[in-house]
């Protein structure tokens, strides 16, 4: 009987009851942990966590993460440059160069800006003052509501409601749903300021899947890039990565608005979500998709 797949959820923030802390994704953490094989046996275990910091400043876990017996790291990157030190840093990266998938996410301007260090990881995820876009026409607000927050801030629409995504032809795996009548996954949570997440032209073993578009400026913005397995200078066979533009994509409040939100979320939310169940579906298969895929 196959070992179950070991998910570690983490937060790049300590815990806090007014913030983006980790028990505000327990919608994720229980649908991974509902998932059964065809014998009834889960399929994931998952450990979900705030971070944490020892006597040096350093996560006792992501610091270690290539010892530990996890297959995948889910990040949730909600710091703005201060999330990772350089040995989490480090043990994230010695954990992907042992074969171990990493899924992550952040959200607008400088939010996550703490994974510039991390192999591939880095390079995918654009922001305001770091690794800015390289198309510099993007460096201007997309939302224009939400003054106090800067680039990259694409609007794809309220919390609480749901995105039309753009799949990138070929169309990948990931965003196959066979439960939808397309059979492809249609819609994700939306967010009224996303990230930026891209691939440049040097890169070989990225691609952008999934494009969204603005409801202000009707621009197309990159909403997922999947990174494939491939082989380091020092022979080292790499794990799959996956960067999506907003932490938002799996948070309660975006599956499910009345589970809340921090005090300083001041935009108005939507009810999509609840109005049409296919979006739940989707962003669902998405993530049974995501935890496979990593795990391959």
């Amino acid at each position: 009987m196959a070992e179950p797949i070991r998910i570690l959820l983490q937060t790049t923030i300590a815990s806090t009851e007014d913030d983006w802390s980790i028990f505000r994704f327990s919608l994720l953490q229980n649908y991974l942990k509902s998932i059964q094989d065809e014998s009834g046996k889960p399929l994931f275990t998952v450990l979900s966590r705030d971070r944490s910091s020892d006597a040096d400043g350093n996560d006792p876990i992501l610091g270690t993460l290539d010892q530990s017996d996890f297959d995948e790291l889910w990040l949730f990157a909600l710091d703005t440059g201060d999330g990772l030190t350089d040995k989490d840093i480090a043990g994230i990266n010695a954990f992907r160069k042992r074969g171990g998938g990493i899924l992550t996410t952040r959200d607008h301007q400088d939010m996550g800006c703490s994974m510039c260090g991390l192999i591939d990881i880095g390079d995918v995820h654009y922001f305001n003052t770091k690794n800015p876009d390289p198309d510099d026409s993007r460096w201007s607000r997309d939302d224009p509501h939400t003054t106090y927050i800067s680039w990259p801030n694409y609007h794809s629409g309220a919390n609480g409601d749901y995105q039309k995504i753009i799949p990138v032809e070929p169309v990948h795996e990931l965003l196959h749903n066979p439960n939808s009548p397309s059979g492809l996954i249609e819609f994700f949570p939306s967010h009224p300021h996303e990230g930026g997440i891209g691939v440049k032209p040097n890169n070989l073993n990225s691609q952008v899947i999934a494009l969204g578009k603005s409801l202000v400026t009707h621009r197309n913005f990159n909403l997922i890039v999947a990174t494939e397995h491939h082989t380091d200078t020092e022979k080292n066979r790499l794990g799959r990565a996956i960067a999506t533009s907003s932490f938002h994509h799996f948070v309660d409040y975006n599956w499910d608005i009345e589970k809340g939100c921090p005090s300083f979320v001041d935009e108005p939310p939507g009810n999509g979500m609840k109005l049409e169940p296919r979006a739940l579906e989707d962003i669902q298969a998405f993530v049974l998709n995501a935890a496979l895929w990593l795990a391959r």
